[in-house]
């Protein structure tokens, strides 16, 4: 029975230093993480933001081809319009009676009319024309000054990821080689949830100045010294971490 006992004291014993070594890992992981920062959230922003502005260039574009087309029409319109006067300047030289100069001049005027219109419409026209090539030239130039900050960026994150992805390949290695030992799946998942939750990281941590190193809550001494025996698994009753003894971290006690 004595050597059960010891079997299964150290069997615990090498799970929580298990645990405290993938835990180191992981937390190596999330540094060269860290290292990368805000980068790909940058360059994701910045060609979100190029494709945008390139889609509006295309916009003001098509506006103009609407405002040309728009354009020919009045174009057509004030031709038409001329004429008609013309025409209708020629028959009034030939009219019979008031009625008919009457009616002659009413579609002179009218037509005169639509003349203006379509020369107003003419101006609203080119003034928006110019309106959009400056747009453009000025979303041009907002794309031209996006893509040389998304180039720097860029090259900028291919430095950071490629002085960092072998140290990541060998740690997400040794991680993937670690965690096949272990032999309490519950408790490897248990710790996997733990770190997702907590707020560093940390799913396993020692015993520091007799609080949780994680949520540095007082811990009892008996449960301390349950700890140190390391005979089972110990969580924090405020944080819900794994808690070892310092010793087993590498960590000498003060």
């Amino acid at each position: 029975m004595a050597t059960t006992k010891q079997d299964q004291s150290l069997s615990v014993e090498q799970r929580l230093s298990n645990l405290y070594q993938l835990q180191t890992i992981l937390s190596e992981i999330d540094r060269i993480r860290t290292i990368r920062g805000e980068l790909p959230l940058e360059v994701k922003d910045l060609e979100d933001n190029i494709e945008g502005l390139r889609t509006r260039i295309d916009n003001y574009k098509k506006e103009i081809e609407e405002l040309r087309r728009a354009t020919a029409a009045e174009n057509a319109s004030i031709a038409e319009a001329k004429s008609k006067i013309d025409k209708y300047q020629a028959q009034i030289d030939t009219v019979r009676n008031n009625k008919e100069y009457d009616i002659l001049s009413k579609e002179i005027e009218f037509q005169s009319l639509e003349v203006e219109l379509a020369e107003k419409h003419l101006g609203e026209f080119a003034r928006a024309i110019d309106s959009k090539k400056a747009e453009i030239k000025a979303t041009e130039e907002l794309v031209a000054d996006s893509n040389h900050i998304l180039a720097e960026k860029r090259n900028e994150l291919d430095e950071i990821v490629n002085e960092t992805r072998q140290d990541e390949e060998n740690l997400r290695d040794n991680a993937k080689k670690l965690e096949q030992q272990f032999d309490d799946e519950r408790l490897l998942n248990a710790f996997k949830r733990i770190r997702k939750n907590a707020r560093n990281g940390l799913g396993v941590v020692y015993i520091q100045r007799n609080a949780c190193g994680g949520c540095f809550n007082r811990i009892p001494p008996q449960k301390q010294a349950e700890i140190k025996m390391r005979k089972k698994i110990i969580v924090c009753e405020y944080c819900g971490r794994i808690l070892i003894d310092p010793a087993l971290a590498g960590v000498e006690e003060n």
